[in-house]
């Protein structure tokens, strides 16, 4: 895995190996007793509890059996698979194709209030058009080689899900870093298309969009990658080996302090405006 060791997810691994140490110990048993009574090698069991490997459901049986404790069975393997659920790599989560996995988060979607979302290189999904989107998953499609080409179904899927900027009492904030009004994704037209739907949505009174430009001191807060903020629940960030899901409340402040920052630096309204209909008009000259 890519993260940091102090992101949730290898916090929640961390608390669940202390949680299996725990239990040995309560039961008076050496690593060594452990392992031999599971069946496997002491090192093992030295990796468990130092969070340098996953244990299995099976493994986590085997643990509580040994110690004396099958009623902790139930709850450990449920906070195993929480800890899974917080890092999913991309061949995981897209091995059934593209519409399944973006149809799996548009729960969260539809009861988030309150939606702040940072990118550095290209258009949010939910401002994109038909046609960035459908440029964006099949190049996704094919450079991490999803077995299913299901682009279109997918696509659907989020055009669908962009309803909520215009019912319901949504608020909706963007920050972008300039250079994602250039960088082209399926070509010149579908930019200029995206570019033009821009200047519509950011006239939405649930939208607030806004540009950090190139020439701004990037000293307070440079750029970091890609992550959105559900309300103060939840924060999903983009890696290029897959997507971590984040719940600890200080990991979530600590990104909405950044989105916070990111603000300060970002233009809005007629300046925010004049940005996209300078790209756009680069790119058709």
């Amino acid at each position: 895995m890519t993260e940091s060791k102090f992101s949730s997810a290898q916090s929640a691994r961390q608390a669940l190996a202390n949680r299996l140490q725990e239990i040995r110990l309560d039961a008076g048993l050496t690593a060594r007793a452990l392992s031999s009574a599971a069946g496997w090698h002491e090192a093992k069991t030295s990796r468990i509890e130092h969070a340098k490997q996953q244990p299995s459901e099976a493994d986590l049986r085997a643990w509580c059996y040994v110690c004396s404790a099958p009623k902790l069975i139930a709850e450990l393997v449920g906070e195993l698979r929480a800890v899974n659920s917080m890092w999913l790599d991309w061949r995981r989560a897209e091995q059934a194709g593209l519409a399944q996995l973006n149809a799996s988060v548009r729960d969260i979607y539809e009861r988030t209030k309150q939606y702040r979302s940072y990118c550095q290189s290209m258009i949010p999904g939910l401002l994109q058009t038909s046609e960035y989107t459908t440029a964006v998953l099949a190049s996704l499609r094919d450079r991490r080689q999803v077995p299913v080409d299901d682009v279109a179904v997918a696509v659907a899927e989020r055009m669908d899900r962009q309803h909520i900027l215009y019912e319901g009492d949504h608020k909706f904030a963007f920050v972008l870093e300039v250079a994602t009004l250039r960088y082209q994704v399926g070509g010149p037209e579908i930019l200029a298309q995206q570019l033009r739907h821009l200047l519509d949505v950011m006239r939405l009174p649930s939208v607030s969009l806004g540009f950090i430009p190139t020439t701004v001191d990037r000293t307070p807060r440079w750029p970091v990658e890609d992550f959105y903020i559900f309300d103060n629940k939840q924060a999903n960030v983009e890696l290029v080996s897959g997507f971590l899901t984040i719940t600890n409340p200080r990991e979530i402040g600590m990104y909405a302090e950044t989105f916070t920052a990111l603000t300060k630096l970002a233009v809005y309204g007629p300046r925010a405006r004049n940005l996209i209909a300078e790209a756009l008009r680069e790119l058709l000259e």
